[in-house]
């Protein structure tokens, strides 16, 4: 089943406008869904036998400067096809249902997008900062990130070993 399929058996389930079909260069086929239905359409393409996406690669947050994107990477063990599940968010303040009740992979995906981007996983069992520091300010991965100095008095910088200078 291609892209387009999926798209249209989501489409008929959720509405017209609930989902788009993108054409990515390469790798499995793409669709956008509504950041309001993530979690529904989520549901549907695991506990639908013809799509049985029973398997999450990977979740990944993305900075693209305008707004933000969670991305999922699904795959079919039994169908033998793979989906990439995309949800625009607000740069400002983004948030989006956590998939972690479907797909129990997505808990440690879910807290690096968070720890590193500031994508809030709503529903999440512990959205808690997985790899800085819990008093750490910011999300090193956004493109507006400033690094602080120091950190409890640590530079955070060190010296090039070739040149001299700050690295």
């Amino acid at each position: 089943m291609d892209a387009r399929e999926i798209a249209e058996r989501l489409q008929a389930k959720f509405g017209g406008d609930s989902v788009t079909v993108t054409a990515p260069a390469v790798g499995d086929a793409a669709v956008v869904v509504k950041t309001a239905l993530l979690l529904d359409v989520c549901r549907f393409l695991k506990s639908e036998p013809e799509l049985g996406f029973d398997y999450l690669r990977c979740v990944s947050g993305v900075d693209l400067k305008d707004r933000m994107e969670s991305v999922y990477h699904l795959y079919s063990m039994k169908v033998g096809h793979g989906l990439v599940v995309k949800v625009v968010l607000d740069r400002a303040a983004p948030e989006v249902a956590s998939v972690e009740s479907v797909w129990k992979s997505a808990n440690w995906f879910e807290r690096e997008s968070y720890d590193l981007l500031g994508i809030r996983y709503t529903g999440h069992p512990n959205l808690e900062r997985v790899m800085m520091p819990r008093d750490w300010v910011g999300h090193p991965l956004r493109k507006d990130y400033v690094e602080a100095e120091s950190y409890h008095g640590i530079p955070t910088s060190r010296p090039d070993p070739v040149g001299g200078k700050d690295a």
